[in-house]
């Protein structure tokens, strides 16, 4: 199983999929972490944020130990943390991003 999910800093309540994740795959947690593992519960793309916990509507993201942005909508332990699913703190036309392409949503191409 080469599957793995690193996190950050031990604050952190995100870790990085340093592979593509399938939903419903178990896969270790390495780096600076309390747990063994974390089970996807939906699929996350290689680079991509996994929630390490229930994160609710408002709360903080936290990665690399430092807030990172907001989650604006709840979510559930395991899944893909994403634009849909949270706001930067950094950079609001984030917001205005597509998760998958980074293509802007904000404006229409001709």
């Amino acid at each position: 199983m080469n599957e793995k999910v690193f996190q950050v800093n031990l604050q952190d309540n995100v870790a990085v999929a340093l592979t593509a994740l399938e939903a419903g795959s178990t896969v270790p947690l390495i780096g600076d972490t309390e747990q063994k593992e974390i089970t996807a519960v939906t699929d996350i793309p290689v680079g991509h944020k996994i929630a390490l916990r229930d994160i609710s509507d408002g709360e903080d993201i936290v990665k690399y130990g430092v807030v990172i942005g907001h989650a604006i909508k709840n979510i559930p332990k395991g899944s893909w943390v994403h634009l849909e699913e949270m706001a930067s703190n950094y950079d609001e036309r984030s917001s205005h991003l597509d998760a998958v392409t980074g293509a802007p949503k904000d404006m229409s191409y001709k």
